[in-house]
């Protein structure tokens, strides 16, 4: 029998990408633009100055309830009881294996409403697991063919959206912090988050407004950035990728996210995680700075010196802010501290690598 193949999923911006010329490709079940300009000057202008990304394949759940909080107390490893209305928290899920479902932000709208946002590659197998967890007076919305996200990103993005918006005070907002207003006189929900390392925004709107809103970014002089960039600048930054750097078989702790992953409640997987805690992961995820020519891909070998395979690279690229090539990757934990030296295999070659913390950005 022929196989179906669904056809893929276009963001409410997906003309404004065509028409200008965005390479396009297959992402996530998405039609999304990997390029505009070409990566390196898109890289450059985040981190210079402003650049945009769409980001509306991301999907987004609201939980309602008198026990909402319950629910994402029990389904998340951060404690989600600090928050408040206006507060944004970095978390994820355990999947009861010692894995992660998923990484995730955590919105709190009201004390006993949240919205969380989700990997898009993710959002049907996240929405099953809150659903199969979900014991509580809690209701969950899958609200993500509503919603476009415009993340705005870079040092002068403020100054860029202070003109264009109404109702916050941007140049004012915290770090995961969040706030209602409007931006070109479309209701917004405008978040001061953001994965790229850059600083800025990302601008919740309903889907008739977003096209709106991208125009008037560009009429700003806002770069537009494809799917590439903002790759290089997460790693730069040191921030995992579900797929690549965390997912099923990866614990959070050995992924360096032990500060989201706190003990003071019950949450799935809380018992296994405090006795891995306690005996130390078998393997840690590191940066590698790379000190000859060559760059390491997804799945090249890391390796002591003696030849032996100690690792896996899980992440890598050649910085375009650094002018060198760096990496992240998983290490045998008698081999991962920081300073040590290992060697990358590309190709017929072991090429030296420095062991870092993940970020790479010279504060």
């Amino acid at each position: 029998m022929e196989q179906m193949i669904s056809p893929l999923v276009q963001t409410a911006l997906h003309q404004e990408h065509t028409a200008a010329g965005a390479k396009m490709v297959p992402y996530a079940g998405f039609e999304m633009p990997v390029s505009y300009a070409g990566l390196v000057v898109e890289h450059h202008a985040v981190r210079k100055s402003c650049g945009m990304f769409d980001v509306s394949h991301m999907g987004e759940f609201r939980v309602k309830g008198s026990q909402a909080l319950d629910l994402i107390q029990h389904i998340t490893t951060n404690d989600a009881s600090i928050l408040v209305p206006g507060k944004v928290q970095y978390s994820c899920m355990p999947n009861g294996r010692g894995g992660i479902v998923d990484d995730l932000l955590v919105y709190c709208i009201a004390p006993d409403e949240f919205m969380l946002v989700v990997n898009a590659s993710n959002r049907t197998k996240d929405f099953q697991w809150i659903h199969d967890n979900n014991a509580y007076d809690a209701v969950v919305t899958d609200e993500s063919d509503a919603w476009s996200l415009i993340a705005l990103q870079g040092p002068e993005s403020a100054g860029v959206l202070r003109p264009l918006s109404a109702g916050t005070a941007v140049d004012e907002m915290a770090y995961y912090t969040f706030d209602y207003g409007t931006v070109c006189g479309c209701p917004c929900l405008i978040s001061a988050t953001g994965y790229t390392g850059a600083g800025g925004f990302e601008l919740y709107l309903k889907n008739a407004d977003a096209a709106a809103v991208w125009q008037a970014l560009i009429e700003a002089g806002v770069q537009p950035c494809g799917l590439g960039a903002r790759d290089t600048l997460r790693l730069e930054a040191g921030f995992c990728l579900y797929g690549n750097d965390i997912d099923e078989s990866t614990s959070p702790l050995a992924a360096g996210l032990g500060w989201i992953t706190k003990f003071s409640k019950p949450f799935i997987d809380s018992e296994r995680l405090q006795l891995e805690k306690e005996a130390g992961s078998s393997e840690l995820l590191r940066g590698l700075i790379i000190t000859e020519r060559g760059i390491p891909r997804t799945g090249y070998d890391i390796e002591n010196a003696k030849g032996e395979t100690i690792g896996r690279v899980t992440s890598g690229t050649s910085s375009p802010t650094l002018g060198y090539s760096i990496a992240l990757g998983y290490i045998t934990k008698s081999e991962s501290h920081i300073g040590n030296t290992v060697y990358v295999r590309i190709r017929k070659n072991a090429i030296p690598a420095e062991v870092v913390r993940p970020g790479f950005l010279h504060k």
